[in-house]
């Protein structure tokens, strides 16, 4: 008997990144990480698995997927037969809502939604708990993507103890946008796998960004339960730049930054200057994602569309929501 789950997830932005693992394999962070979860860009997401499949199937924005992402995919679909005690394949059918320009990883909604259609198909009545877990064993990341709102990514020790929790901010979401300034979407030079492990490994900055990190999540935390939107900006903006900066302690050295980058970041300078407070946080990429309050996202977009074009300006509010089960 065919068995089906469909599930939609959400795509979340590091606010204190994830630069590092300790485990390869099962995806243990060398620090925790604190995410926020956007309103516009998900992924749905519809399992069916059947006794008469003879392997893992992957439908992509309506194509089939058959590279290294296949092998992925099938790695952490072996994941969930071992937990169902279940030998059957599966057809997936996944839809990225993320617009083709964004430049924006979907990784983090993707592996939650598959996780969340998975667990809806077997009637595995996974815990929030356990299905950031599996998330995490596709894409760390993932682990947050199955909450809205504010969420941190402990990093734990082992697959038990490395998953994510909601942050209650008591609605202060609903006050908050993020705006991403898209200034290249192609494939990058260095992947996030590659420029962790190659700075970790090499990087004389690296042992810093640890030794620090932990206090960047404590004062976090204490600007979302104060609703301090200054501290947490302030926080978030030097915890990405130390990020990149460990990419230029490497031997040999590596930026994901480009001069458009450098450019964003000075508008936000300015409009700070100007009495609107935003600040500015990158990821493994060169465009640049904008945290501002919703009273001031106008004034920051304009100033942006001033030297960027309408489709590289693309604003998001925040999302209470976090794994949606579809019917």
């Amino acid at each position: 008997m065919n068995t089906s789950g469909k599930a939609r997830a959400h795509t979340n932005i590091a606010l204190i990144k994830y630069w590092g693992k300790a485990d390869e394999a099962l995806i243990i962070p060398m620090n925790n990480s604190l995410s926020v979860t956007l309103d516009k860009f998900y992924t749905e997401t519809k399992v069916t698995f059947s006794p008469e499949y003879t392997k893992d199937t992957l439908i992509l924005n309506g194509e089939e997927v058959k590279d290294d992402q296949a092998k992925k995919i099938h790695r952490f679909m072996d994941l969930v037969r071992e937990r169902s005690h279940t030998s059957q394949y599966a057809y997936i059918e996944s839809v990225n809502y993320v617009p083709t320009a964004a430049g924006l990883a979907s990784s983090a909604s993707a592996y939650a939604a598959l996780a969340a259609a998975c667990n809806e198909a077997l009637q595995l009545n996974m815990s929030e708990k356990d299905l950031s877990r599996l998330a995490r064993r596709g894409s760390g990341s993932a682990s947050r993507s199955i909450y809205g709102g504010f969420a941190e990514w402990e990093k734990g020790y082992d697959d038990e103890t490395s998953y994510a929790k909601s942050i209650d901010a008591q609605g202060w979401e609903d006050d908050l946008a993020m705006i991403f300034v898209v200034i290249n979407n192609q494939s990058k030079k260095v992947s996030s796998r590659s420029g962790m492990s190659h700075t970790r490994e090499t990087s004389r900055f690296y042992q810093y960004w640890l030794d620090h990190v932990d206090q960047d999540i404590a004062d976090v935390k204490q600007a979302i339960e104060h609703k301090d939107f200054k501290h947490l900006g302030t926080v978030i903006e030097e915890n990405g730049l130390c990020m990149h900066a460990t990419n230029l302690g490497s031997q040999p050295p590596f930026t994901y930054l480009v001069a458009e980058s450098y450019e964003v970041m000075d508008i936000v300078h300015q409009c700070r200057e100007a009495g609107y407070p935003c600040y500015f946080t990158m990821d493994a990429g060169p465009n640049v994602k904008i945290l501002v309050e919703k009273k001031n996202q106008q004034y920051v977009i304009d100033a942006l569309l001033e030297s960027f074009n309408k489709e590289q300006v693309i604003a998001s509010d925040i999302t209470h929501t976090g794994i949606e089960i579809i019917k």
